[in-house]
């Protein structure tokens, strides 16, 4: 399931450096984060850095966006063609 940025956003940035995806971009009011593009970090990593670096835990499960792993790997593959996931 891709993430979601919650309410909870201070707008510190930490998450968007994170990302190789580069589905978090600096929102009107916060970072948000583009459901085509989160793999929650599925590819690179175990987890979800941005909500690892997060310091108000907003980056969220979004329950709008459901995916298993396999689909997560497979959108990371159609994002990132010819490379390998980790």
């Amino acid at each position: 399931m891709a993430l979601k940025i919650t309410d909870g956003c201070i707008s510190c940035g930490a998450c968007e450096a994170e990302c190789k995806n580069h589905a978090i971009s600096e929102g009107e009011n916060s970072y948000i984060i583009d459901p085509n593009k989160c793999t929650e970090c599925i590819g690179y990593y175990d987890s979800p850095k941005c909500a690892e670096v997060c310091p108000v835990e907003a980056p969220k499960p979004d329950p709008d966006h459901t995916e298993t792993r396999d689909q997560l790997l497979d959108k990371w593959r159609r994002l990132h063609p010819g490379e390998v996931p980790k």
